[in-house]
């Protein structure tokens, strides 16, 4: 069986695991591999090769790190099968939907590969007679990465390209069911030419996290998962002194407006709601229809639905995989169930699925629910499963105040031809991102990516501008040189790439 273990100073490393925890197939329900669970001294460890790998990195030249970045770049794109592989086997999700996971992830990649753009600083002449203020941003120092087992490749490289390319090392926990990639990707920045230490990775459960949380040697954590466990990492951080970028949970909602065009609406609801088996906080897994077509959409949801593929990742044909666990499965259900108790009408049932030759498996197919009371759990907890909810109003103002409601404020989207309509929801709705006509809208890596209210812990949204931002911390120059003599130079200067 596979053994996983830690990734420390550029090299595999064994240390004192204080446990070997079982790495499972969720297409087969079967045991593939064993991580090693790192020690408090292990993570001691690996935060003080990182501090050690600081003083150095930090003083590499913008054109060296992003040189790093672009063989980075294209080492990801030559692994992106080995890649895949790992986060279907992992996972669980289809080879295509990793594929373009990674091809999500490496857009992070580019925007690291043009660091020294984002990093420009400003500048003020004679602010007061011969007196220039410049700015510049520097370091942070070390920042911790804490990523979800949905994307264990794109989330966390959401993270540490900017990390490292703004002269900051690197410590990633990855998640514990789907370890693998980021081994990879460890692997992958030492070909390109990473010096030992700047990428350093600790996996383990609560207690590497509670140690990262803690240390004194690390300066900033990123973390994306749930609400409650963003909750845990904030407090805990700042109480620790340290900057803290958390992104929590999402119940993602979308209007569709009497307009709208209800056969590319039902399509792409049904593809942003049981796209990766709705493992992903950017999922629909809720929908208000407005104006009576409530019974029209879900009958035309569950059509497109109905013709999903449910099966292992690597089969061509299949949609959608399993969910990563029994224990998810089963709660999925038991919130099916308690709607249906509660009189929902079950209008696509996905419960009963089974997978020839996967009889393990971990398999739901896509359900679809309407007349859902406002107080049903399926309705107001985070899914995380292949279930929508279809609920209605009888006007935008109410459909408008449904969608505010919500304690999560990740995503949001409006289905409608109406464009007075369109621009009037981007501006009332309360959510971090939102899509026009687009179901799913996470924005592309030279923005930034994050939600409000309780789907955002601080205020620091992750990668593009505020990434940067994030790892980086500004400094103000004053500047005044004395007298008006130019001497003669008695100093040469080569540049140095």
């Amino acid at each position: 069986m596979k053994t996983i273990e830690q990734w420390i100073d550029g090299a595999p490393y064994h240390g004192e695991p204080v446990r070997r925890t079982p790495v499972e197939n969720p297409a087969t329900g079967r045991i593939e591999a064993e991580l090693l669970e790192a020690s408090a001294a292990d993570v001691d460890h690996a935060v003080r090769v990182a501090r050690q790998a600081q003083l150095s990195w930090r003083k590499v030249s913008l054109a060296k790190r992003m040189d790093i970045m672009f063989r980075m770049r294209q080492l990801v794109l030559d692994h992106s099968d080995e890649l895949a592989t790992s986060i279907v086997n992992e996972h669980g999700k289809t080879y295509s939907d990793a594929i373009g996971e990674i091809q999500r992830g490496r857009e992070t990649l580019d925007f690291a590969c043009n660091i020294a753009a984002a990093l420009k600083g400003e500048i003020s002449y004679d602010v007061s007679t011969g007196v220039d203020v410049h700015t510049l941003r520097q370091p942070v120092g070390v920042v911790a990465g804490i990523g979800p087992f949905n994307f264990p490749v794109m989330v966390p490289m959401w993270m540490h390209p900017i990390a490292i390319a703004t002269g900051n090392t690197f410590v990633l926990k990855p998640p514990s069911p789907a370890p693998t990639a980021s081994m990879i990707i460890a692997r992958l920045y030492k070909e390109a030419g990473l010096p030992d230490g700047v990428f350093n990775v600790v996996a383990g459960d609560r207690h590497v996290v509670s140690a990262l949380l803690e240390h004194p040697g690390i300066d900033a954590v990123s973390f994306v998962g749930s609400t409650p466990v963003a909750e845990i990492i904030q407090e805990t951080a700042t109480t620790h002194g340290k900057r803290v970028q958390a992104l929590g949970g999402a119940n993602n909602h979308a209007i569709v407006l009497p307009d709208a065009d209800l056969d590319h609406a039902a399509q792409h609801i049904a593809a942003a709601a049981f796209g990766a088996a709705g493992e992903r906080c950017m999922a629909l897994p809720a929908v208000v229809a407005v104006g009576g077509i409530a019974e029209e959409l879900a009958r035309r949801v569950a059509e497109h639905a109905g013709a999903y593929v449910v099966g292992s990742g690597f089969e061509a044909e299949t949609d959608l995989g399993p969910v990563i666990s029994a224990k998810a499965k089963e709660r999925i259900t038991g919130l099916i169930d308690d709607a249906e108790q509660r009189g929902a009408q079950i209008v696509l049932d996905g419960r009963s699925a089974t997978v020839a030759g996967f009889e393990g498996g971990h398999f739901l197919a896509p359900t679809v629910i309407t007349k859902v009371p406002l107080d049903a759990p399926v309705y107001t907890e985070e899914i995380f499963g292949p279930v929508l909810t279809i609920g209605e109003a009888e006007t935008y103002e109410e459909a408008i105040a449904l969608v505010n409601a919500q304690p999560f404020g990740n995503g949001a989207a409006i289905f409608t031809r109406d464009g007075g309509a369109a621009r009037r929801f981007t501006l009332d709705v309360e959510a971090g991102m939102v899509g026009v006509n687009v179901p799913i809208p996470t924005p592309v890596a030279y923005y930034s990516f994050g939600g409000w209210k309780d789907s955002l812990l601080g205020d620091t949204h992750i990668h593009g501008p505020e990434g940067v931002r994030f790892c980086t911390r500004a400094k103000a120059v004053t500047v005044r040189w004395p007298g008006d003599t130019v001497h003669a130079a008695t100093t040469s200067f080569e540049r140095e790439a």
